[in-house]
């Protein structure tokens, strides 16, 4: 059997195991022991245990329940209302009034919260129900908050970035780094969009007032304060290179914890709740992670990484081919697997690959990203799509054509990417080594 056959059984057993029911974890974990046995028998699961360790036995995966944790306290502390009333006072005087925003709330709870669905989920619980009382555009309120989520996993700190460097053995300081251009150029790209439509169709949104007086400023830069103070602590410390990326979520951790107290309404309640909300994630997320290992594992134990690498290459695909090959996989897997599914399914796949072609893994590292951004809001699985269709009373087809202007703007960023590398590569090689 090719390698690419062997690869595509695999992805039909996999995502079969999706359409029927099973989790994630398991979905990629079957697959996986049967490639063991069917190539070595019995004998190549004795290799298990050993590799369970070896790979889960990474300081860089403690950085995920810790960047998990600092999200739910600020979250459950009610922080989260705190960031999108102080925006709505500085930012909905622009043209697109607080659909403007919903897309900068997005991006600054994205620098907190590591995840495209709590990202989703944190800003459209406080905005959806003002948004649909103030009488704005549903389908473009709706898709805003649904592609605004999508920050969550490209600004830093990002689940899915420690996730790939992990498998990739990559700097997750430097892809934490690598994200901020793309994450705020993408935030500026989603927010001249509505500007522009806001002057073009004045009824999609009505005009807001700004600060009335330097009392209602000062309390609006009161409301951010908190997040600054989170924010420029965590990643501070990390460009800076005071810190590794586990020991900055700590650093998040205690400066979420000083801020919800003061700010916030965060005690032992709130705090035992984030607890049990950031355990629960954080097993399921590391459950994923734990058996992609596994998969990777039994791919290599029957060298289906070599036999496709030297099988890709036999095809002379230029770089910018191969970046098309990858980007029609990635649309299809999107609108089949979730994030981290797509991640752990393909890049012990892919990764021998792309260093056959010499390209950078942490400005992959991004373009990955971007890909894992559009399937979120991709019909028919999405899952920004289902976060806002369970927070308001409209149709989901209304949230789809409501983020189709945000998915063009996410290609024009890929097209950047792939010709202007620098976007990405310029602040991670002036960053500062950790001790």
């Amino acid at each position: 059997m090719s390698p690419g056959l062997e690869v595509a059984v695999v992805l039909v057993i996999f995502l079969g195991l999706l359409a029927a029911g099973m989790t994630i974890p398991f979905a990629i974990g079957v697959p996986a022991i049967v490639y063991l046995l069917l190539h070595g028998g019995v004998p190549a699961l004795k290799g298990i245990g050993l590799m369970s360790w070896g790979s889960m036995n990474s300081f860089a995966l403690t950085a995920i329940p810790l960047f998990i944790l600092m999200a739910e306290i600020m979250q459950h502390s009610g922080l989260s209302f705190r960031i999108y009333r102080g925006l709505s006072k500085l930012v909905c005087v622009i043209p697109g009034g607080l659909l403007q925003t919903n897309i900068a709330g997005c991006a600054l709870f994205a620098a907190i919260s590591g995840s495209s669905v709590a990202t989703a989920a944190a800003i459209g619980t406080v905005a959806l129900p003002q948004l649909i009382q103030r009488g704005y555009h549903r389908p473009l309120a709706a898709g805003s908050l649904a592609a605004g989520g999508t920050l969550g996993i490209l600004i830093p700190p990002s689940i899915a970035m420690i996730v790939y460097g992990t498998f990739t053995e990559t700097s997750v300081s430097k892809l934490f780094m690598a994200g901020i251009v793309p994450g705020l150029l993408l935030t500026g790209l989603f927010m001249l969009y509505v500007f522009v439509h806001a002057l073009l169709r004045p009824k999609i949104a009505p005009r807001e007032k700004g600060p009335q007086n330097l009392a209602e400023f000062g309390q609006a830069l009161a409301d951010l304060l908190p997040f600054a103070i989170v924010i420029g602590g965590t990643m501070g410390s990390l460009y800076f290179g005071f810190v590794t990326p586990t020991e900055a979520a700590a650093v998040g951790c205690l400066a979420a914890v000083v801020v919800s107290s003061i700010w916030g309404r965060l005690g032992w309640k709130e705090m035992r709740t984030a607890m049990t909300s950031a355990v629960m994630i954080s097993g399921n997320i590391l459950l994923i992670v734990y058996t992609a290992f596994v998969f990777s594992y039994a791919i290599s134990v029957a060298g289906v990484g070599e036999q496709l690498t030297s099988w890709m290459v036999s095809l002379n695909l230029s770089r910018l081919e191969f970046f098309f090959a990858l980007f029609i996989l990635y649309t299809i897997l999107g609108c089949l697997v979730e994030s981290l599914g797509m991640i752990v399914i393909t890049v012990p796949l892919l990764y021998p690959v792309l260093l056959k072609y010499h390209i950078d893994p942490v400005w992959f590292g991004i373009i990955l990203v971007l890909f894992i951004e559009l399937g979120q809001i991709s019909p028919p699985i999405g899952i920004n799509l289902f976060v806002i269709q369970s927070i308001w009373d409209g149709k989901l087809s209304d949230i789809v054509w409501g983020t189709v202007p945000f998915h063009l703007l996410m290609f024009i960023l890929l097209v950047m990417l792939v010709f202007w590398p620098e976007i990405a590569l310029w602040l991670p090689q002036h960053m500062s080594a950790p001790p």
